[in-house]
């Protein structure tokens, strides 16, 4: 007896089942699709498969974003059954073919990094100022640039760094097709200003600042005795 309840109350897991098509849709919807094409009436059928893709719009709201949604939950329903439906649709079936094509591939610069603690963006914001003609609009890029690249110099290497330095950065990455406007100023950094990498807490940021400081404190300390 026991045996037999224990039988009957066997859990059936989803790695046991047939695989879904598409799984984002759950197995109740993969059950409808199925049930659909064993209507003989092909209105039923229709009627069917239009309420199926009613039942989809609702599960995958996230569609509405995209454009000609119906185009692909209509898609979506051939695919769940696996290419064999024979209904009127307003879209026809796709092709199975087009499913397995491969993306184009994302064209990428091949060229090195000049300044890797800088980065490509960097190097691109570069290009256009020095296309740019001289003037206000030009020295205030270029201002601007400074105070960011300064900034990421500090997250990268160390706790100061001059303006001069940044300036000869700008210069060189430009192969020197920008001229620093002379009497260029930055802004004076905060004293309590934290530079935190990518992904780190700014208060973990603040205590390497801090650590960095002491650091150069006791070595200045070493010298001078």
């Amino acid at each position: 007896m026991e045996n037999k309840e224990i039988e009957t109350c066997k859990l059936l897991y989803n790695t046991e089942r047939v695989r879904l098509f598409i799984p984002e849709y759950g197995r109740n919807v993969q059950k409808m699709v199925n049930y659909l094409k064993t209507i003989d009436d092909r209105e039923k059928r229709n009627e069917q498969a239009r309420a199926i893709i009613k039942v989809m719009e609702i599960l995958n709201p996230a569609v509405h974003l995209e454009e000609d949604f119906e185009h692909k939950l209509w898609d979506h329903l051939y695919i769940i059954s696996g290419f064999d439906l024979d209904i009127d649709a307003p879209y026809p079936m796709p092709a199975p073919d087009s499913l397995n094509t491969r993306p184009e591939p994302v064209p990428m610069s091949t060229k090195p990094i000049k300044a890797s603690h800088y980065g490509r963006n960097i190097e691109n914001i570069i290009e256009l100022i020095a296309e740019k003609e001289d003037g206000e609009v030009k020295t205030e890029m270029i201002r601007q640039l400074a105070i960011y690249m300064r900034q990421q110099y500090l997250i990268w290497n160390k706790d100061t760094v001059s303006d001069e330095t940044i300036f000869q950065d700008i210069e060189k990455l430009s192969d020197y097709r920008i001229k620093i406007p002379e009497g260029l100023q930055l802004n004076r950094i905060d004293n309590g200003a934290v530079f935190a990498r990518p992904g780190q807490n700014p208060q973990k940021g603040k205590m390497q600042n801090m650590r960095h400081k002491n650091n150069n404190m006791r070595m200045r300390n070493k010298q001078h005795k």
